[in-house]
This record gives C-alpha cells, structure tokens and sequence, in this order.
C-alpha cells in the first residue's frame, strides 16, 4: 500500500491544499513541517498523532522533516475557540523547547531538523513586519478563517489575530531556506496552512508548488477531548509526568466503539494486523485484545519494550489480584466512606493522616484517583485501593 493510501485508510488525511500531493507523497522526497508551541515542558498525547506518529510514517516513507519548535510563536499563542490564551514567561518557552527538542529527538532520532522559529520572528522590528508582511494579509480574507472567526462574536485581541501572519512568516522561511514545500498540522490549523500557503505565492509567484495537510482531530466517541483523564490531567508523553503504566490504562480501557479507529491512527500495526484485532472484537470482546495491542504498543513507543512489558504485567496482575501477593480485606459494610476505609485497612493511622492522602491525590480506588474527602464507596463489588505507587489492598464487603 502506497503511503497516500495507507494515510486514507487509517484516517489520517482531513483535508489537502491540491490533488497533485497525493502522487507526491506517495514518490517521497519533499521536505515537509510541523510545528509545536512550546506551552508546557514536555509533549502530550494530543501531540502524538501530528508531531510523532504522522511525522514518522512521512519520514519513513522517504520524506524529510523540520521540527517547528514555537519560540517566537509560542509568546503569543494560537487563538483558543473561546478565550485568550494566557502568556507564558520567555524563560518558561525558552526551557520548554529545550525539553522538547529532547523528546522530539529521542521519538525520531537526532538526524531530524528541529528549529526555532524565534529565530527570524524576534528579528523583525514592527515597521518590517507591516510593510514587508502585513501588506500581504487582506483583513477580509484573515476575518474568514476558522481559527478567527470562532471568535468574532466573543473578542479577539490583535495580538492573538496576528498569529496567522506569524505563522505563514514561518512557512515562508523554511520553504526560502530548506525548499520546505509541504506544512501538516490539525484540522483546525487549516487556516493558518492556507495562509502560508498564499503569503509564498504572493512573494515567490504563482509558479511555485507548496502544499498543506491536516490531519482530523482524535476524540472520544462522545466528541469530548481525547487524552485527558476524568480529573481532566492531560497523558503526557514524559514518563516522569505521566507513568507508562497509567498511559497503559487509559488505553487499555478505551471505549469498543472507537479502540479500531486508535490503533489506525496512534499505532504502527501493519493493516492485516488491525483486521485482525478488529474482528477479534467482534467475535470475543470480553478479551479485549484490541485494547491491550493498543496499549501496548503505544508504551513499547513511546518508553520501550521493558516499560511495556512492566505496565502489561502490572495491569494483570492488579486486576487478577496477585500483585506482590496483594492482601485482601473483608469490610462487613454495604458503604464505606473512604477516610474510614482507610482508617480501617491501616492505611493511614488517623482521619487527618486519611484527609491529606486524599486530597493530596494519593489514593486510588480501581485506577481512579479519588480527591473528595466525603467520597464514599460501594461495596457491591470487589475494588482495589492504591496508595501511593507500590501499596495495594484488595477490599471485599
């Protein structure tokens, strides 16, 4: 399967700025862009898909890519559908990149280009940046991209509305200095991508063949966020920050109806192997085998074969409950509220001592941080409380 293909079939293409890239993609060759704004110091999994998995499968395919990491952009903030986005400090973006670049470079290898495009954007002084770009943009046209017009309605500053220009800025430095002619990103960036785009032709000619790709959004079959926790915690891609073991379970608990659609997109299974595991779910579901092939290979990626290993392992053996001989306590209670749990299971020592792990987010019922000190527990089923990352009771009515 040529990779134009392989891209449609996994759902990974949205939209193309032109026919003529499928044949492109699928010769190799072109030298290609994604960029990151540095908001925090490490990637998450919302990143995966369009900086490391889709990056990736076009590098392997023979194609080569630049890195964006956002100096310059990331001061000012892709426009938010429905607020300012807040600033961050120029040291904060400064040791974020620094940290990016790392992860970047271990997902993808050192022989990829990262940049930063702080490079020419802090060099344009204000009167270079209207004259020079700013005569190129028809306030019409930025007014009717997605990315502004969400939020006409609600306010937008000029700040966050000259993002797109500092965008195309970019697309137009790398196609002058590394004949850069393809950017990917999100379906939501397909504005700033034909920006790009038009700002290289009205500088360069129409004679010149750039591109754009966008890539669909993951979500969850309820259309909410896809890689957050239920508190809301976002799967990041550092293992310090998020354990290969959690990132495990939040895959290996995904939903039925869109585990199929994940192993496409996230995965590098070959397409008979997903077949497989697609039929699987239908003729015996109660296995779950699809869900664990995708946890699984996303933790062997991102942190290695023995970190996925471990997180598999650790998995069956909470919920077979043989882990490290994992005790068992009776509870001869319908409910429990779960300070006296831990009271009585000699967890903690008092209701205060009980009070400050809970709060303090060190205690798990089931793979669920509870933080609610009045939470209480039904004891209708068999649970499993977690303190910390090595402490776990079997509990019983």
């Amino acid at each position: 399967m040529k990779l134009y293909e392989d891209l449609k079939w996994r759902g990974l293409i949205n939209d193309i700025t032109s026919p003529e890239l499928i044949d492109k993609l699928n010769e190799g060759g072109m030298i290609f862009y994604v960029g990151v704004d540095p908001t925090g110091d490490s990637l998450h999994i919302g990143h995966f898909l369009t900086v490391i998995a889709t990056v990736k499968r076009l590098k392997d395919a023979g194609h080569t890519p630049i890195i964006i990491a956002g100096g310059g952009t990331g001061l000012i903030g892709d426009p938010k559908p429905n607020i300012e986005r807040p600033m961050i400090t120029k040291e904060a973006v400064k040791h974020n990149i620094e940290c990016i670049k790392k992860q970047v470079s271990n997902f993808l290898h050192d022989d990829i280009i990262i940049v930063n495009n702080a490079d020419w954007l802090l060099e344009i002084n204000a009167i270079d940046f209207l004259r020079d770009y700013g005569k190129h943009f028809n306030i019409n046209y930025m007014i009717n991209k997605d990315t502004v017009k969400r939020r006409l309605d609600i306010g937008i500053t000029y700040t966050e509305f000259s993002y797109m220009i500092l965008q195309s800025i970019d697309f137009l430095k790398l196609y002058e200095k590394y004949n850069c002619t393809l950017q990917i990103g999100g379906q939501d960036q397909w504005g700033n991508i034909t920006s790009g785009l038009e700002l290289i032709r009205k500088v360069h000619g129409d004679k010149v063949k750039c591109y754009g790709l966008t890539v669909p959004l993951v979500t969850k079959s309820d259309g909410s966020k896809f890689g957050k926790t239920e508190k809301g915690e976002s799967l990041w891609l550092d293992k310090e920050k998020t354990s290969p073991y959690k990132m495990y379970q939040y895959f290996i608990n995904s939903e039925d109806v869109m585990v199929i659609d994940y192993l496409k997109k996230l995965t590098f299974l070959p397409k008979e192997e997903i077949e497989k595991l697609e039929q699987s779910l239908k003729d015996e579901p109660e296995k779950r085998l699809a869900q664990k092939a995708l946890a699984y290979n996303i933790v062997k990626f991102l942190h290695g074969e023995k970190e996925a290993e471990n997180a598999k392992k650790t998995s069956e053996e909470i919920f077979s409950g043989t882990y490290n001989n994992m005790p068992t306590m009776k509870i001869g209670k319908e409910k429990i509220n779960i300070l006296e749990l831990l009271v009585e299971i000699n967890i903690a020592t008092s209701k205060s001592e009980a009070k400050r792990l809970v709060v303090q987010g060190g205690i798990k019922i089931n793979d669920k941080k509870i933080f609610d000190e009045k939470y209480d527990i039904a004891l209708d089923k068999e649970i499993v409380l977690q303190k910390g990352k090595k402490t776990f009771v079997k509990i019983e009515k």
